[in-house]
């Protein structure tokens, strides 16, 4: 159980404070699937006072007799649950009058109750304005589905303005996978979390007493692994018709990350795969891009990547394999994943190389990105607007000799003066697997960082 709780550190620290503020509140919980969230609100109420219900997908009446019989058991009544209640809002009435102390009243998976019952978020409305909020209790939903939970934070949700907070749980970082898998090398840290993200569930599934590619091998290529069929689990709840969607991250996942390079891949309309692309914008497996110095984001000049690595690896290497996985030949698709699994890395690296700047902040960017200008790319810029300083950044996964080094600096610095940026001082760094002569290099003014910095 520990370990689904590395790094959570502030979000507990955020309920508590929800808690003992002593006031009636009322926050939602939402993020991706396996993310942690159920553990992290079961972790928070372990000691104290609580009704948790896990709503499921069935008629609206069974989920209400649950929630009665639980809110039951809480109170010690048997006799309230017997009372035929109509509604949600009259089940709250009913509990809130029996129930003195304050308390935890938690409902996971809420969208599931929408789904039945579309009146839900109007009910819960009402809850709050007639009862919770004038009680001393905290009311904590739940959600895996991202769309729906955003939407009821929205304007035209009934439930708009009466949440008192809101927690969006996110994958852990790169930097915590350690404590899941303390025998590997950050190395290998960094292979696990291009492929499984920080997403604790799927970190649990593999074991540092195996090697990375046999770990790959059990828990994505066979038929009864988890991560062998989770992608498309995930994505045919949130889509009706998924296919459109599996087309589009395929393309990405070959790097195809330009709005017409995936129209081509696809085939599809050009004047729909807008609306295919904001939805997967909307439920963050992907985001969009602009060159980090853009001050006017033009819709031509966007590109798109993954948010989310699990779903990057899953398009990449298992879906084009699913005929030779079916028939068993997972040995097959180990040796086409180690020929290619460098290169692939190679932009996840990037991003990597961006939350080591973050951490070590060698000088006060606030912010930082990619930067592109037609057939010209700079892997990582960080820029400070007050302070007029600016860095370029180029991120290697191989190991680089001195003279390797120096030359990548050289044409860093010739394609940093292509950047239009006004500036009053420049850095100029690298980030690798292994740099020769890393200090001489830093002696010299340069930035340079590998994985012992890590």
């Amino acid at each position: 159980m520990f370990q689904q709780f590395i790094d959570r550190t502030d979000e507990l620290r955020i309920l508590e404070n929800r808690y003992e503020s002593n006031r009636p509140e009322f926050v939602i919980i939402y993020g991706r699937r396996r993310v942690g969230k159920t553990e992290l609100v079961l972790n928070f109420i372990k000691n104290k006072p609580n009704v948790y219900f896990l709503a499921e997908e069935r008629q609206d009446a069974e989920n209400l007799r649950e929630m009665q019989e639980m809110m039951g058991e809480f109170i010690g009544d048997d006799e309230f649950k017997l009372i035929r209640f109509d509604n949600w809002v009259d089940l709250f009435k009913g509990f809130l009058k029996r129930a003195e102390k304050r308390s935890v009243i938690v409902i996971d998976e809420f969208p599931y109750l929408t789904k039945k019952n579309p009146a839900i978020p109007s009910e819960f409305q009402k809850i709050w304005d007639l009862y919770l909020s004038k009680s001393n209790m905290v009311l904590i939903l739940i959600g895996s589905s991202i769309s729906m939970m955003e939407g009821l934070l929205g304007r035209k949700s009934p439930l708009y303005g009466r949440r008192t907070g809101q927690l969006e749980i996110k994958p852990i970082d790169i930097f915590e996978i350690k404590e899941f898998l303390p025998k590997y090398s950050i190395e290998d840290h960094i292979n696990v979390y291009s492929c499984v993200d920080g997403i604790p569930l799927y970190l649990k599934q593999f074991s540092d007493k195996l090697p990375f590619y046999e770990n790959i091998k059990r828990v994505f290529l066979n038929r009864d692994a988890l991560l062998y069929s989770e992608a498309e689990i995930l994505l045919k709840q949130e889509f009706r018709e998924p296919a459109n969607y599996f087309s589009i991250l395929r393309a990405l996942s070959f790097g195809y990350t330009r709005h017409n390079k995936i129209v081509d891949y696809t085939g599809l309309d050009k004047t729909i795969i807008s609306k295919y692309i904001q939805n997967l914008e909307r439920i963050k497996i992907i985001r969009r891009e602009y060159p980090v110095t853009e001050r006017k984001e033009k819709r031509k000049n966007a590109r798109y990547t993954f948010t989310d690595n699990y779903f990057r690896f899953w398009f990449r290497f298992v879906y084009p394999n699913k005929t030779l996985i079916e028939k068993g030949e997972a040995d097959q698709v180990i040796m086409a994943i180690k020929q290619d699994y460098t290169s692939y890395l190679g932009r996840i690296f990037e991003d990597i190389g961006r939350e080591l700047l973050w951490k070590v902040r060698p000088f006060q960017f606030t912010k930082i990105g990619r930067w592109w200008h037609k057939d010209k790319e700079i892997d990582l810029v960080g820029i400070s607007e007050q302070a007029r300083e600016i860095g370029f950044f180029e991120v290697k996964w191989k190991s680089l000799s001195k003279r390797e080094s120096l030359r990548i600096l050289t044409e860093l610095k010739e394609r940093s003066t292509l950047v239009d940026w006004a500036r009053k001082k420049e850095y100029f760094g690298l980030i690798a697997k292994n740099i020769e002569s890393k200090d001489e290099l830093r002696e010299q003014g340069y930035l340079a960082y590998e994985l012992g910095d890590f």
